[in-house]
């Protein structure tokens, strides 16, 4: 059975805004196993998100437990959290979140600088991982001067700098025209053959027909969880899951 790097057990969040109280996630009960290849799907307010802000430690949840990598997240002081999250976990947003005034290269190196890398290995890693996304000859291109596509590689690129063992991206394909999503796609289906673990939260089926697993979330629970009949692999994790519907 393939090791078992997020379990997550009756995991709730609840957002007080004034005189109302807003119950995001009721209850989540998952197990993700490595080199899995997921995609969290639903509509607007289903608690894609929250779950994917808990999944990679930006947030914690109201009640439940979450177990990364066999470690309880809660358990974790604040230094030992921030070092979990920059060695295991990845991001790529919707946004791109890349720094303006700064080149790829120097966006791509910068996780590596909170891990305390010299400037010399910084720059020798950020760019093989450039190079792996095909783009080695935008290096000391700022954001401005670089397409949708090139900024979400840089993204992704500087997601991978690290070498986590899983991805987490949040609705990645979302500013991006119909080829260039692709191009996208098929780097993250790359990332997965590597031996990553790859979430997405996306609300387009289309994208979530890449992944292997599809679980659809509704009003803060899991509707379904099911493998996708569409991708059978060899590669795939051979455990069952406990799909429930709702």
């Amino acid at each position: 059975m393939s090791e078992l790097v997020i379990k997550t057990i009756d995991l709730t969040k609840t957002y007080i805004m004034g005189a109302e109280r807003v119950e995001a996630l009721k209850g989540i009960n998952l197990d993700i196993y490595k080199n899995e290849y997921v995609a969290l799907m639903g509509p607007s307010g289903s608690g894609k998100s929250t779950l994917m802000n808990l999944i990679g430690c930006l947030d914690s949840p109201s009640s439940g437990d979450y177990y990364l990598s066999g470690e309880l997240v809660s358990g974790m002081s604040d230094s030992e959290l921030a070092a979990a999250r920059n060695k295991l976990i990845g991001f790529v947003f919707q946004t791109f979140n890349l720094l303006p005034r700064m080149t790829a290269l120097e966006n791509v190196a910068l996780p590596l600088v909170y891990a305390g890398i010299s400037k010399t290995k910084r720059e020798e890693q950020a760019y093989h991982v450039l190079e792996s996304v095909g783009l080695g000859d935008r290096a000391t291109h700022k954001p401005n001067e670089l397409s949708g596509g090139q900024r979400q590689r840089v993204a992704i690129a500087r997601a991978l700098v690290n070498n986590p063992s899983i991805i987490l991206a949040d609705e990645p394909t979302g500013n991006l025209d119909t080829k260039t999503s692709i191009e996208i796609m098929s780097i993250f289906e790359e990332i997965h053959e590597r031996g990553n673990t790859v979430i997405l939260v996306t609300h387009e089926p289309d994208i979530a027909d890449h992944a292997h697993r599809v679980i659809k979330l509704r009003d803060g629970v899991v509707e379904t969880d099911l493998k996708n009949p569409n991708i059978i692999k060899a590669s795939d994790p051979t455990h069952n899951y406990n799909i429930r519907t709702v």
